[in-house]
């Protein structure tokens, strides 16, 4: 497609010679077309300026359009600083006066802070049954020999005789008396218990300290006195050798009283006879440290 009109044919114009003289002339309607083509508009010019028009009524829109933006923010940065309590004006608060952040809603409030003290330990079991005003659990027999039979491992040991004394020495046989009665011995608790035909009587001696138990294991000759009865005949009485033990744990010293329900004589390294001794001592132990324990873990849960 052509613009300003139809192309008219031409023909080759001639070279002018040094002269400055044309050898010919040239028809007339190339005349005529060359002063149409030097009328008609420059359209790679329009389409520029066109071009041009066009963007400076783009940017003046943009420009525009940010310059209300910056006086819509301003306008209600002004409204919140202004506005009171009650809307009116004057009330409105200074910059200095608007919320902090731990004020705005949906803002987290400050870190919780941690003591730099340590908590107090838990209570030690064993202060518990170490001193009689700390060891406040009920005593028994019943508590310290629960039940009608006592199992150590494979072994099952049937529960005779019981009792309880406050005369200490009353419970025991030779020097432990004495023993007891001078470190202030509150009471005796005994059970025996049966296996096999071997008697072992335990006896468990409570003192007001730890101190005062540890005192009497060692100044005796730690004999207890056997306890026969409800189906238990006598034994360690009239010349048989017995085994007897002591030991202490808190303020609980125990003993232990091995023999044979026939009168035979127990011998030095008589497994038969030394095991339920060992078996009802372990017991008794157990069952101190655990009274400790339990009396502990109440304080703990006060």
């Amino acid at each position: 497609m052509s613009y300003g009109g139809p192309q008219w044919p031409q023909e080759p114009r001639r070279q002018s010679d040094q002269s400055g003289s044309f050898d010919a002339f040239e028809p007339l309607e190339s005349y005529r077309q060359r002063d149409q083509q030097s009328q008609s508009p420059d359209w790679a010019a329009l389409a520029d300026a066109s071009a041009a028009r066009t963007r400076r009524r783009k940017w003046l829109l943009m420009g525009g359009g940010a310059l209300a933006t910056a006086a819509i923010a301003t306008v209600v940065a002004t409204a919140v600083v202004s506005s009171g309590e009650g809307g009116t004006e004057g009330s409105g608060k200074t910059a200095s006066e608007l919320p902090t952040a731990p004020d705005l809603p949906g803002e987290k409030g400050a870190e919780p802070s941690f003591s730099s003290v340590a908590p107090p330990p838990p209570p030690n079991p064993k202060e518990f049954i170490s001193d009689e005003r700390k060891d406040t659990a009920p005593l028994s027999a019943d508590t310290l020999f629960p039940g009608k039979k006592l199992t150590m491992g494979d072994r099952v040991y049937t529960k005779g005789p019981t009792a309880r004394t406050t005369s200490c020495a009353s419970a025991t046989q030779g020097s432990l008396g004495a023993a007891l009665t001078g470190n202030g011995c509150d009471q005796v608790i005994r059970a025996t218990y049966t296996r096999d035909g071997v008697a072992v009587t335990i006896g468990v001696a409570v003192f007001p300290t730890e101190a005062k138990a540890q005192t009497a294991v060692k100044k005796s000759a730690r004999n207890i006195a056997p306890l026969s009865g409800s189906g238990v005949g006598g034994f360690c009485k009239g010349g048989p050798v017995c085994r007897f033990v002591g030991n202490s744990y808190g303020r609980y010293a125990y003993f232990t009283s091995t023999g044979y329900l026939n009168g035979k004589s127990v011998t030095k390294g008589d497994r038969k006879a030394f095991q339920p001794g060992d078996d009802l001592a372990e017991f008794t132990f157990r069952q101190i440290v655990a009274r400790g324990e339990q009396q502990a873990e109440a304080a703990a849960a006060r």
